[in-house]
């Protein structure tokens, strides 16, 4: 054996370390020497379809949306909290419940002792004005329960009578303020707080109506009132329509024909809750969450408020799990519209005994019954009718 013999044969007996791993020589046809790992087939590339790429792709997609929402929500949880509650004033009467009146710790209005606001149980004052913008004419006391989804709308007539100073009109849509004084006097007449107000004018309401491609409403009763001096013209048959903007303003303001038949103010009001009902439930819809901008569009120009942003997001975010067809019960305070008071004549004057039956079904936010000790119900020195 030469000394290279030892040489060679140590070159071509060598191993190599790939990656920790001992590979063993292979010799190919061409006399070079080839290696793998040992007991490991060799790998083959492997394509992506583009088909399972596609899909990993939006299954990516999915978990970062899914990701985004829930966070987003958990902060929007945070960050909007609930309303403040307004105490009730004490009512213009004297005593309440043959009590007196307790100071609210915080500083605020004073409540009838003895009567504790229920969490989460707001009073919302719905207001609309008349052509001029001037009269807060339509009135409806809305009492949203949050917890348990349930909402209570009660109408006031607007010549309902109110306390008022002597010579000045005690018809609740006249006297001096705004919709400010007609919470006011509102919650000292039935004896509740009322947190907040919305008052939208007419042209906000034909808006509304229009932006939301009509309303199906069916007319309770045949319709002819003819105002030239305010260019008003209702005529309907009664009847199911699909009315728009305007046609749903004029059945909302009809109460009398022009030979003064027709249901009164009190029917008024039962028709215009009908209606604020359809609305709700076409607002409330998912397919009308598209339209998000022109409600915040229609709401800027239209409505006043004392509702902050915070608020109002906070209300809009429980009223989606609300059923409008079961949790909405809606009434009209219930009384005579023939009552003479200083005066004036035909004022509308509350039924005692019913108001109070309404107000503690529907609009009550404490945690026990009101009594007409609570309240401040007027009655009329006479009635035109006996």
């Amino acid at each position: 054996m030469t000394r290279e013999g030892p040489v060679l044969q140590e070159k071509y007996v060598s191993v190599a370390h790939r990656g920790g791993a001992r590979v063993a020589p292979r010799t190919s046809g061409r006399g070079r020497t080839q290696s793998r790992p040992s007991g490991r087939p060799r790998a083959r590339a492997r394509r992506r379809s583009p088909v399972r790429a596609l899909f990993l792709g939006l299954y990516k997609l999915l978990v970062v949306v899914s990701v985004v929402i829930v966070v987003g929500f958990a902060a929007f949880q945070f960050l909007i909290k609930p309303p403040a509650q307004t105490p009730v004033k004490v009512p213009a009467q004297v005593g309440t419940k043959g009590t007196d009146p307790v100071a609210d710790p915080s500083g605020g209005a004073v409540v009838p002792a003895g009567l504790t606001r229920r969490d989460g149980v707001y009073n919302i004052l719905l207001a609309a004005t008349d052509k001029e913008g001037f009269r807060t004419d339509t009135m409806m006391v809305m009492c949203y329960d949050i917890p348990n989804q349930k909402v209570g709308v009660v109408s006031v007539p607007r010549d309902t009578l109110t306390r008022r100073e002597a010579g000045k009109n005690p018809k609740l849509v006249y006297g001096p303020g705004g919709v400010e004084q007609r919470v006011e006097d509102i919650s000292n007449m039935l004896g509740v707080p009322i947190d907040y107000y919305i008052k939208v004018n007419i042209q906000g309401f034909i808006a509304l109506v229009d932006y939301l491609d009509g309303v199906d409403f069916y007319v309770p009763d045949d319709m002819d009132y003819d105002d030239p001096f305010q260019d008003l013209h209702i005529h309907y048959k009664q009847g199911q329509y699909h009315l728009n903007g305007q046609q749903a303003m004029e059945v909302a303001r009809f109460r009398k024909n022009n030979d003064l038949s027709g249901y009164s103010d009190v029917g008024r009001t039962q028709t215009q809750q009908k209606l604020l009902v359809a609305l709700a439930k076409k607002v409330l819809d998912w397919g009308s969450l598209t339209k998000i901008n022109g409600f915040v569009e229609i709401f800027n120009q239209y409505v006043d408020t004392d509702l902050a942003l915070n608020d109002m997001m906070y209300f809009a975010s429980q009223a989606v799990y609300m059923d409008i067809s079961t949790g909405v019960e809606t009434a009209t305070l219930e009384g005579r519209g023939d009552g003479v008071y200083r005066g004036n004549t035909w004022c509308y004057v509350l039924d005692q005994a019913m108001t109070l039956d309404t107000v503690n079904r529907l609009i009550n936010p404490f945690d026990q019954a009101l009594t007409l000790e609570d309240m401040d119900l007027l009655q009329a020195e006479s009635y035109t009718q006996g």
